[in-house]
Formats: structure tokens, C-alpha cells, sequence
């Protein structure tokens, strides 16, 4: 078996789908990419049997036909270090040896018989579903909420995002029980309605890859694992098995406090401050007057503290409330609107952040738990 592949085209597909590759794989065989010639096409595949990656190439030079599993590792750092030239592939499907020809050189390198690397699932037809969505509004809706995901062992399902279909609507959804976002998308709707749990790596995957494509992403998907289908790749994963929690009980309906103050300004303003809030807590204070906000944070430990005053347009009753300063930095480096409105009902209570102009189609909300005030 025999191709020519351009060295640079194929080390940037292999990156692209190398960030699947599992650094504790219990399989021998998952630390390579499996390559499969047919007709001029190279299909190139890696897996953790949890997620899988397929790419492809379309070839002008081949010979034969067949399928082998070569080592990632050397085969992606040989790569990085050739200039852009055409490389020969000349492989022995008897002994898979690898035989990579250069202008200047010869690389050899031995492969695995391909038939050992696994089969990708198959959706169960009975229970699968499928849309067809425009590929930013993926990307968007993976952009918004996998900061929000959760690290917990215990709840796998508070690991991944939540997405909803609906008849209305396109929701996504991901909390870690600090903070909270609800990104919805008016301009996608299904006739059914049905959800799913997206892992938090295949969705990190997806972020990477989203951005080189356009067009259209077609999405199936069953009770345990998701098919996306884009122009150049196609991701298989397997779903977080679970009900999510009921995230809409959460969300406070009766906020009578309204605050609408610039998001850059607010941003830097907090950077600055929560360098001078306690390292155990993070935490920091917003108080609310009339036309102001006050951001302080202090550590009393070293005896430091800072404050800085904010002006927003603010009408209601003297308050404050405190919020762990880290997250409150995600929430605003989140929303991409000049200005936010938070909205607060008492110190005890969730805080809703919201974006003052959204985007068309778009409706946006993040949530975020405040911290106790040691008055």
C-alpha cells in the first residue's frame, strides 16, 4: 500500500484529532491512529473508546488499498519537524512496516494491524433522533457554557452540558452549583423535544475543531451516544448517562433590584480589587447605592484591602452582597455585551447576570450563588 500526502495537511488534521488521544489508555492500540486507504481517500481516525475523531484527506497519489494503526507520538512529532513537502507512504501490509520517503530521507517506523483498533457504535434506531443546525450556533452554545461545567466525581452528570430540543427552541445549559448559564437559541427548533448530556472532553473537542469549519453540523444521537457530522470531521461520543437536575428551580423569577453598569469597566475593576481579597475565600463585596457601586475586597491575615468605587445606574435600596471573585470573573469574560444588568433580590440569594443588548435569536443568562458577609 502506497500514497502521497502533504506533510503539513496531514500533521494538521492529526492535531486535530491527537487531542483524543488518552495519556492512560488501557488499550495498547489507542495510543495510535488508525489510517484507512481506500480510492484515493485517507481516513484517519483516533479514539479513547469513550470519544472518537475521524478526519479524512482526499489523495491525488495511491496505490492499493488497507488499513493500519500507526504510533501517535513519533509520528506527530516527526511531522512538526518537517518543512511543507510531499511525504511517500510505502507500507508492507504482511509485516506493517512503514517506510516514509522524503526528498532528503527515509523514516521507518512499524505499525499494528489496524482490525484490533475498535469499531466505531452504532445508534440504535429505535431510540436516535437527529438535527441539522448551522455550525456557529454549536460553537456559540459550547463557547457559553463549558466553563460552567462541573469537576465532580460524584454527579457525572453536573460534568457535561445539557442540551435541549425543543419545538421552541435550542437550549444549552451547564452549572457547577456556584454559577450557572442558560444559553438559548430561538432560530434552531426540532418537532420533537428531547435532550442529552454532552461530556465535557468531547465538548472541549469540539470548541478546538468548530472554528475551522462552516456550514452545517448534523447531530444524531440516542440514549448513549452522539454522532456529529461536520464537512472534514465527524466526532462519536458517548453521552453522560443520568437525568440532569431541574435547573429552571433554581433560577430566581422575583429580582426587584436591577443593576445595569459597564461590563469592561466592571471587569477591571474586579481584577484589580480581588487581588487584595483572603486566598481561602476569594472573596469579594459589591455594595449598591443609589447611582454607585462599591467593589472591595480585603485579607485580613496580611492586613491588605482595596476598594473602588463604579458608578451604574442603580435606584433601589442600600445593599450588599458578596460573590466569590473568580467566578463572577468567568460570568463577565462570558457575556459579550458592552453592558450587563445583575439582577438581585437579597444578599442571600442567587444574583442573575444578563447581557443589557442580546444577540439576535440569542437569549442569555447566567446565574451565580453568593458568598456569606462576615459583617
Amino acid at each position: 500500500m502506497k500514497f502521497v500526502v502533504s506533510s503539513t495537511e496531514l500533521l494538521s488534521h492529526l492535531q486535530a484529532i491527537s487531542r483524543v488521544i488518552s495519556n492512560k489508555s488501557t488499550l495498547p492500540i489507542l495510543d495510535n491512529f488508525l489510517f484507512d486507504l481506500k480510492d484515493n481517500k485517507l481516513v484517519l481516525t483516533a479514539s479513547d473508546l469513550e470519544v472518537t475523531m475521524v478526519t479524512s484527506l482526499e489523495l491525488d497519489n495511491s496505490d492499493g488499498e488497507g488499513i493500519i494503526a500507526l504510533p501517535s507520538r513519533i509520528l506527530l512529532e516527526t511531522l512538526k519537524k518537517f518543512p511543507e513537502q510531499p511525504l511517500n507512504f510505502d507500507i508492507n501490509m504482511d509485516t506493517f512496516g512503514v517506510n516514509i520517503i522524503t526528498e532528503k530521507g527515509k523514516f521507518s517506523i512499524v505499525g499494528q494491524d489496524g482490525a484490533d483498533f475498535p469499531e466505531l457504535p452504532q445508534l440504535d434506531a429505535d431510540k436516535s433522533s437527529n438535527l441539522q443546525v448551522a455550525i456557529d450556533l454549536l460553537e456559540s452554545g459550547i463557547n457559553k457554557t463549558l466553563f460552567a461545567t462541573a469537576d465532580d466525581e460524584l454527579r457525572p452528570v453536573m460534568n457535561g452540558i445539557l442540551v435541549e430540543l425543543s419545538p421552541e427552541n435550542v437550549t444549552f445549559v451547564a452549572s457547577d452549583s456556584h454559577k450557572l448559564v442558560r444559553y438559548r437559541r430561538l432560530d434552531a427548533k426540532t418537532d420533537y423535544s428531547a435532550s442529552f448530556i454532552l461530556p465535557k472532553k468531547p465538548a472541549g473537542l469540539l470548541k478546538n475543531v468548530l472554528p475551522k469549519e462552516s456550514g452545517e453540523v448534523v447531530i444524531e444521537f440516542d440514549d448513549k451516544n452522539a454522532f456529529f457530522t461536520l464537512p472534514n470531521y465527524k466526532l462519536v461520543c458517548r453521552l453522560v448517562e443520568g437525568n440532569y437536575p431541574s435547573y429552571n428551580a433554581v433560577i430566581p423569577q422575583d429580582n426587584p433590584y436591577k443593576v445595569i453598569i459597564d461590563r469592561n469597566e466592571f471587569h477591571n475593576t474586579l481584577g484589580r480589587v480581588s487581588i487584595f481579597s483572603n486566598q481561602a475565600s476569594n472573596l469579594v463585596k459589591l455594595k449598591l447605592t443609589s447611582g454607585e457601586m462599591v467593589v472591595s475586597a480585603q485579607d485580613i491575615d496580611f492586613s491588605i484591602s482595596a476598594h473602588e468605587r463604579l458608578t451604574c445606574q442603580y435606584e433601589g435600596d442600600e445593599m450588599e452582597i458578596g460573590f466569590k471573585s473568580g467566578f463572577l470573573a468567568d460570568i463577565l469574560g462570558n457575556l459579550n455585551s458592552t453592558d450587563v444588568i445583575l439582577e438581585l433580590s437579597d444578599p442571600s440569594r442567587a444574583g442573575i447576570l444578563l447581557p443589557f443588548e442580546n444577540g439576535e435569536n440569542e437569549d442569555e443568562l447566567m446565574l451565580l450563588m453568593p458568598m456569606m458577609i462576615n459583617v
